[in-house]
């Protein structure tokens, strides 16, 4: 079968490397000169499924509101960008802010992590894929006893799933992280998270986009995707700058941009832009400096390990589609890693923002697309299409090719927002 994957982040080369390994004709397209340039480019690197957490949570109205007042807040909402979208994203992100809906929405979230990150490690193994990887655990980092409590409702949910944590004194952080010495005072404790990985997701997705030509598939960069067209219930061409393209089936991989695509073939899909921001920084002091890769609760910032360099990420900003880098939010990045760690030199940091597709509920949308049959969509990871993109790419790929899929996938489809 010829399969069309419009979009090259990393979402969309697993996908076309998973169809192409079950014998699918597959192309990419996508508008950059080459893959992972947008939203894959410089996440904050965290393959982690323990952290797999959705924003909608009990008491998250009570904590936004507390955050406003924060000049460091991880959440910032830009008013000049309030819209009919914005609008809507909010009130049904508002609307799973209840414990069963947590315990759900987390659930399925763990569910397609965790298998994401062992597809990783067999992919790994299968091809000795380089993306400066590590496999040495998360600690997430807590300031304050207050977060450490809250900490206990995730450790219960991970502990159900049968995900690996430990809570961890100071004593027990500074043996993972040495390098988080000189932060001492700051710490009440950690939780570690042994499964969880890092991995610069640029590097992974450009090598295994070189993998997956070997294999067949073509890649055709510098193309506009200008519309899908549609029948009554079938694609049958998408028009590009380039011409028009067909193909038996296509995968919706293009992230934020993905229900802008849908809307004239009249498909809702609850995605909305959320902005994150990381810095790259050169490694000047290896005592300072992560061994992996930490999460600092109070700012909401990841820090790891890439290498030779450290990787800053963070902050959420609901601004529509705008990628203006905001040098307040750089504040931010350096204060939580000039607090934590401090070995690496932020004057030579590069700085970046992407967008990260949100869902109101966390969970990506991995699966046929319902009014049109051969269309399917992977789409909507939030802030974790580098911890998601393995899975969700075999994922789908077995579903399109009829195979029976190796964890539960039904309520991953974008019905559970109709049905």
């Amino acid at each position: 079968m010829k399969i069309i994957v419009l979009g090259a982040g990393v979402v969309g080369v697993t996908t076309a490397w998973y169809l192409a390994e079950q014998g699918h004709e597959v192309e990419v397209v996508d508008r950059q000169p080459g893959v992972a340039l947008e939203t894959s480019f410089a996440n904050a690197g965290q393959v982690s499924p323990g952290y797999s957490t959705p924003w909608a949570m009990p008491g998250l109205p009570l904590k936004v509101a507390g955050w406003m007042l924060h000049k460091h807040s991880p959440l910032i909402i830009r008013a000049a960008a309030i819209s009919v979208p914005m609008a809507r994203f909010v009130t049904q992100l508002l609307e799973n802010c209840t414990h069963h809906a947590y315990d759900v929405n987390k659930g399925r979230m763990l569910r397609i992590a965790e298998y994401s990150r062992d597809c990783l490690a067999e992919l790994r193994n299968q091809t000795g894929i380089h993306y400066d990887g590590s496999q040495k655990g998360l600690i997430q980092l807590f300031r304050t006893q207050k977060q450490i409590d809250h900490a206990h409702e995730d450790m219960r949910l991970l502990g159900e799933s049968g995900i690996p944590h430990e809570l961890l004194d100071v004593d027990g952080i500074l043996k993972h992280e040495p390098g988080l010495l000189g932060a001492r005072h700051r710490l009440q404790g950690g939780l570690r998270l042994p499964g969880d990985e890092a991995g610069d997701a640029y590097l992974f997705t450009k090598n295994l986009a070189a993998l997956a030509a070997e294999k067949g598939v073509k890649f055709r960069f510098r193309t506009r995707i200008e519309a899908i067209e549609a029948a009554s219930d079938s694609i049958y061409g998408v028009r590009t700058s380039e011409g028009r393209l067909t193909a038996d089936a296509y995968v919706l991989a293009l992230g934020s941009y993905s229900p802008r695509m849908l809307a004239p073939i009249e498909l809702k899909l609850p995605v909305y832009p959320v902005k994150g921001y990381s810095l790259t920084a050169p490694i000047t002091d290896e005592s300072r400096a992560p061994v992996s890769t930490v999460n600092d609760e109070t700012y909401k910032v990841a820090i790891t390990r890439l290498g030779d360099r450290i990787r800053i990420g963070g902050t959420a900003e609901l601004t529509g589609w705008r990628l203006r880098l905001s040098e307040d939010r750089r504040e931010t990045l350096e204060l939580s890693f000039s607090e934590m760690f401090g070995g690496g030199d932020l004057s030579r940091a590069r700085y970046w923002t992407g967008l990260r597709p949100c869902t109101p509920d966390g969970t990506p949308v991995v699966g046929p697309s319902g009014r049109y049959g051969n269309l399917w969509l992977n789409t909507g990871h939030g802030t974790l299409g580098w911890t998601m993109a393995a899975g969700s790419g075999k994922l789908l790929a077995d579903r399109i090719s009829g195979r029976r899929t190796e964890i539960p996938a039904l309520d991953l489809s974008l019905d559970r927002y109709t049905s």
